[in-house]
């Protein structure tokens, strides 16, 4: 069945980012992202300088598939035991509003 196109999207999507495991090969994990229009997008990425990973992550997910549970701790476990996480993560949540944004 096809998926029917609205005007307004869900306000969170899932997608797969590709984890950087040092010593070994990258692992795919889901995350759940939160939807931002075009107007919130640029807003959020113009204040993105000063921002902290753990912020930044905080700011663009609303969940994972982790067994941890998702929330601030388990952030800041994420970005202090895997440094290429957050680049990787952000990276892919740009990419898919962009994508989502060329496919409309």
């Amino acid at each position: 069945m096809a998926v029917k196109f609205k005007l307004v999207p869900a306000p969170t999507f899932k997608a797969k980012v590709s984890i950087p495991v040092h010593g070994g090969e990258a692992v795919q994990v889901e995350f759940e992202f939160k939807h931002r229009t075009r107007d919130e997008m640029a807003k959020w990425l113009e204040g993105s300088s000063g921002r902290s990973d753990v912020d930044s992550l905080l700011d663009v997910l609303a969940g994972w598939e982790l067994d941890d549970p998702f929330g601030k701790g388990s952030v800041e476990l994420l970005v202090q035991n895997y440094c290429g996480a957050a680049p990787a993560i952000v990276a892919r949540y740009v990419d898919e509003l962009i994508q989502a944004r060329r496919g409309n």
